[in-house]
């Protein structure tokens, strides 16, 4: 009995330990620290575990968006320099839209996001977009509540994003972006 007691208080610590640890899921974008624990939640959206990643990946039932940020090119570089962009690996047959995960965006970075939305499924706001970027990161959340707020009904964010689908071995393919239209 005395035993029980114990392993009861222990698991209430525990669980107030890690409700404590849990991230509320704010109103509006996150504008800064974007690589910081995130919210378990995303109001509108369903939210997937690598597993469940996986098998919409390997059904076909959804288009992947990766949202992960591409470095710019140092503006101050000498003209001889050569400039190599940081290699991506991402989800096999996923849109790549770099940068579009901030808080905040700029006019053409919107229409860019919004334009790569509609190829993705198709001008249908009902397909499945399943949106990620890395553990740990709010550039893919900020996307999926973007998404959700042009109207696309069947949003998936899959925090675990690259990291995840790397732990568990699953393949993973070099990318580049989607093009931007002269205007963006």
């Amino acid at each position: 009995m005395r035993y029980a007691i114990l392993l009861a208080m222990a698991l209430v610590m525990v669980t107030s330990a890690q409700a404590q640890d849990a991230v509320p899921e704010p109103d509006d974008y996150r504008t800064d620290n974007y690589r910081a624990p995130v919210p378990a939640t995303l109001k509108g959206a369903q939210i997937v575990t690598t597993k469940e990643a996986e098998a919409i990946w390997r059904d076909k039932r959804g288009t992947f968006v990766d949202v992960m940020p591409r470095p710019p090119k140092p503006a101050n570089l000498p003209p001889e320099t050569v400039w190599r962009d940081k290699p991506r690996r991402n989800i096999p047959g996923s849109l790549w839209l770099p940068d579009t995960g901030y808080g905040r965006l700029a006019a053409g970075t919107e229409t860019y996001l919004q334009d790569g939305l509609a190829r993705a499924s198709a001008g249908n706001r009902t397909a499945l977009l399943v949106i990620y970027c890395q553990a740990n990161c709010w550039m893919s959340w900020n996307a999926a509540k973007r998404a959700l707020s042009y109207g696309y009904s069947n949003v998936v964010w899959y925090p675990e994003g690259t990291d995840g689908w790397e732990w568990e071995y699953l393949p993973l393919v070099d990318a580049q972006p989607e093009p931007r239209s002269p205007a963006n």
